[in-house]
């Protein structure tokens, strides 16, 4: 791929991950996609957002990547499902765009953070961007589901300080109506990170009646007490704030009337992380 697709000198910075980007990469042969995911010397991103302080330790460069398998009920994003929504940019646009911010993440304690969609579904572009950002001594973090987790080898899980690990609820039939995966892939993931004493931050996101029933949360906090390397589970609120994506998409929405939970019903479900020794906010 020796010449950047016009698009590639599009602006990266985004004002915000809800907003909503279509169509990013057309034009774009999928004989140059297919090269691209398998070389890792182009990625497709939704965008870059910047002064993130809620996607790991410090302030953190966010990339938000294209492309997911699954089909998550809640999901606030679903215009990062077509990895054809993601805009076309080579590696080297990608590290000189983080090199620019190399300094103020360090004195931020911050660092660069792969989002999504789903990350490692670009596992090739992930490695090289993650290689390149700890060759600038920049903190590396990835949020992911985990079901693609064994496409990074041993080596390659060293390019990644911090896992922001989601899991979705606990029941597989649940799991799977709620994502449209198996839970299994997720959790022998988890088992790996745990083996190889990586750290790790559990993201939750909390829906009333859909991910709050008090077996699941319990059988979770269990789960993710036992690893023994999860440093903190973030129980995420549900939200609205990209209802209006599943309309201009034409994706039939069905938590249409879900208001986001209590601060009742959040402190009830850390109460049963912190039940298990997890350190739960």
């Amino acid at each position: 791929m020796s010449a950047e697709h016009p698009l590639t000198a599009s602006p990266l910075e985004g004002r915000s991950p809800f907003d909503l980007r279509v169509n990013q990469s057309r034009g774009v042969p999928e004989s140059a996609i297919k090269q691209a995911l398998e070389s890792g010397d182009m990625g497709f991103l939704h965008s870059f957002t910047t002064g993130s302080t809620v996607d790991g330790p410090g302030v953190r460069l966010v990339a938000w990547t294209a492309g997911c398998q699954w089909r998550c009920l809640y999901c606030h994003n679903p215009d990062t499902w077509n990895m054809m929504n993601g805009m076309p940019v080579t590696i080297e646009r990608a590290t000189e765009e983080l090199r620019k911010y190399r300094h103020g993440l360090k004195v931020m304690s911050g660092g660069l953070t792969l989002s999504g969609g789903e990350p490692l579904m670009q596992d090739r572009f992930a490695v090289k961007l993650f290689t390149a950002a700890q060759a600038m001594g920049i903190h590396t973090a990835v949020e992911t589901n985990g079901f693609l987790g064994e496409r990074l080898s041993d080596e390659e899980l060293e390019k990644i300080d911090l896992v922001l690990l989601g899991i979705k609820t606990w029941d597989p039939e649940k799991h799977r109506k709620l994502t449209g995966k198996d839970i299994g892939p997720t959790l022998d993931f988890a088992r790996r990170l745990a083996a190889r004493k990586k750290s790790v931050w559990i993201r939750f996101v909390l829906v009333p009646g859909l991910t709050d029933d008090a077996l699941d949360l319990a059988q979770i906090a269990k789960f993710i007490a036992g690893l023994g390397n999860v440093e903190r589970v973030e129980v995420l609120p549900f939200h609205q704030m990209g209802r209006y994506k599943w309309k201009e998409l034409g994706i039939d929405y069905k938590l249409e009337d879900i208001e986001p939970p209590t601060n009742a019903l959040a402190e009830w479900a850390c109460g049963l992380f912190r039940a298990e020794g997890l350190k739960a906010n």
